[in-house]
């Protein structure tokens, strides 16, 4: 597969500078491109490598004087990459049909063009869209409906009556609908709360590998479209994460918090339980969030707090044995200053 330049810089609405005929085989990083490739240049940092790429044209912020090739200069750069990549991206492989291995209940339905590997199991009742790929090993429960053109990767588990909606990406591992962490003390006996309620996983999500999304108690725990969520991410029961969110890994959210929509949750946050987080907040990597967020707020820090005064706290973290001296040094002398004013009386 290969495209022109004048294709490419349509694609991704850049000024060409350049023969718009030149055609390119693929998309690599400037160290690993051939001669038939197109790569890309955002960061001086790597002005040495645009020197020595083998690349045949380079997507570009600005013009590079330091490279002779044709070029694409574009707005957003990032944004530029991602649809230059869809181009030359490998379509998701498909098992032609439904595998006679897998386990497909008689009650359930399967829309046209599916693509089930062997080893999935279908249970009874469940409803799979239009053109929806499932991997070896990917288990569909009781009255679970997934919607068009989703694909579900290795060993998934998808447990009885969730809701997957179209265009949705489960990576490998990940369990949908497991029970939330619902247990009453009794005499100091944990006595199990039964968890009855579903997951809702609107359109356009994108799930990343070995994560968990509990069941709700009662309702349902929804994960809201376009919300994007990464490896090894915890959502407890009755959470409700608002469209266009980014999660990223190992983060831990806990029961019934509610986050608004095209928040930012940095990697190994931890949130509380009951708490609201509002639309288009912040949250820095590693943060404990004990109280609710408000809208647009950016926080950072165990307990949160506004991410300049952390900033500001962190950067006296370094200084503080030297303060610390300090102090101990003027506690001596105020402790001589002391003895000697008592002496003259």
């Amino acid at each position: 597969m290969d495209f022109t330049l004048g294709e490419i810089a349509t694609l991704v609405n850049g000024q060409l500078l350049g023969e718009p005929s030149v055609r390119v085989r693929g998309l690599n990083s400037l160290e690993q491109a051939s001669a038939e490739d197109i790569s890309f240049f955002f960061d001086p940092r790597y002005k040495h490598l645009v020197e020595a790429t083998q690349a045949k044209a380079l997507l570009v912020r600005e013009k590079s004087v330091h490279f002779k090739g044709p070029q694409i200069v574009v707005k957003d750069p990032e944004l530029a990459y991602a649809k230059l990549a869809h181009l030359f991206a490998p379509a998701v492989p498909r098992y032609p049909g439904i595998s006679e291995r897998s386990f497909i209940h008689d009650s359930a339905t399967i829309g046209k063009g599916v693509s089930i590997y062997p080893f999935v199991y279908v249970g009874e009742g469940a409803d799979i869209g239009e053109e929806v790929v499932l991997f070896p090993g990917v288990y569909i429960g009781k009255g679970v409906k997934v919607g068009p053109k989703t694909i579900i990767y290795p060993n998934v588990t998808i447990l009885d009556n969730c809701l997957i909606g179209a265009q949705v990406i489960i990576h490998a591992g990940t369990v949908i609908g497991s029970d939330g962490f619902g247990f009453v003390q009794d005499e100091g006996v944990s006595i199990k709360i039964p968890q009855m309620g579903c997951v809702q996983i609107d359109d356009q999500v994108e799930i990343g590998a070995n994560c968990c999304v509990d069941r709700a108690t009662f309702g349902r725990t929804w994960i809201q479209k376009g919300v994007k969520i990464d490896n090894l991410v915890q959502i407890a029961h009755n959470v409700i994460v608002g469209e266009n969110t980014i999660i990223v890994a190992q983060a831990g959210i806990s029961g019934s918090v509610t986050i608004g929509n095209q928040v930012i949750i940095g990697g190994q946050v931890g949130i509380s339980d009951h708490l609201n987080i509002g639309d288009g907040a912040m949250i820095g990597s590693q943060s404990g969030v004990a109280k609710s967020i408000p809208p647009g707020e950016i926080v950072s820090g165990t307990p949160t707090i506004p991410h300049r005064r952390w900033l500001k706290s962190m950067s006296m973290v370094s200084k503080l044995p030297e303060l610390y001296e300090r102090i101990r040094q003027l506690e001596k002398k105020a402790a001589l200053l002391e003895e000697r004013l008592d002496k003259e009386e």
